[in-house]
């Protein structure tokens, strides 16, 4: 939206969510003190991290990754739609990968590529 005021031009942003994941990524061996800062009592080989909005659909992610892997859920939270797992790098991949399989193809969420580091 943009709005004109007295000659000068304003722009206003704002946000308008829509149905996707924004991120996808495994840390593949994280150092213990990721996990002791998430709070996070059970660390593994991998943390997987997702970011969905609309920030409801985390609820779906995280029953979708710990019925699809040996995964546990590290961190949840449907207010911000931010997702963390723990697990063996191989299984946390997995998760990720059927969560945004799922959320693309029952929900027609947009999806990214799972990146990792």
């Amino acid at each position: 939206m943009i709005t004109i005021i007295e000659d000068k031009a304003r722009m206003i942003q704002e946000y308008v969510p829509g149905k996707q994941v924004t991120l996808a990524h495994i840390v593949a061996n994280p150092t213990e003190d990721i996990y002791e800062k998430l709070g996070i009592q059970t660390p593994k080989n991998a943390l997987g991290i997702l970011t969905i909005t609309p920030s409801e659909a985390s609820i779906i992610a995280g029953d979708v990754a710990t019925k699809s892997s040996n995964v546990t859920l590290g961190f949840i939270d449907r207010f911000s739609g931010s997702v963390v797992v723990v697990g063996e790098v191989s299984e946390v991949e997995s998760a990720l990968r059927k969560v945004i399989k799922t959320l693309h193809e029952l929900l027609g969420f947009d999806i990214p590529t799972i990146t990792r580091t």
